[in-house]
């Protein structure tokens, strides 16, 4: 696994004590794995803003927000008073995304490679 950030630097990135009560080794080994899922664009020094990421993740794993369980999105929701009744409607596939995990993404977006299309070739 390649290693995108370190103790040290989530350290040096957000102070001491950014892992409050959470496994600081774990968080960091955590947000590397998230990081080692993605591809990125070939650089010769790691960019700072993939190094920041990579602190702001770990910072979420140490506050089991990284890989916890999440609710979709609502699509519908439906409350009567008289004679108790409540229906909940989620969207298909719809993970809600935190403010965190938002600016994670706007950090990394300029480096990952984007999906390709896939290109059908004809013999002519």
């Amino acid at each position: 696994m390649i290693e995108y950030v370190t103790v040290s630097d989530v350290d040096t990135l957000l102070g001491p004590d950014w892992a409050g009560s959470g496994d600081k080794d774990l968080a960091v080994y955590q947000a590397n794995a998230y990081l080692n899922t993605l591809r990125f664009k070939s650089w010769e020094t790691q960019p700072e803003t993939v190094t920041r990421a990579g602190a702001e993740l770990a910072k979420e794993a140490a506050a089991g927000r990284l890989y916890a369980d999440q609710t979709p999105a609502i699509k519908r929701k439906k409350v009567k008073a008289d004679t108790v009744e409540s229906e909940t409607e989620y969207q298909d596939g719809a993970v809600p995304t935190s403010g965190a995990m938002s600016f994670i993404s706007a950090l990394l977006a300029p480096w990952i490679i984007k999906a390709a299309a896939v290109q059908f070739l004809r013999k002519v």
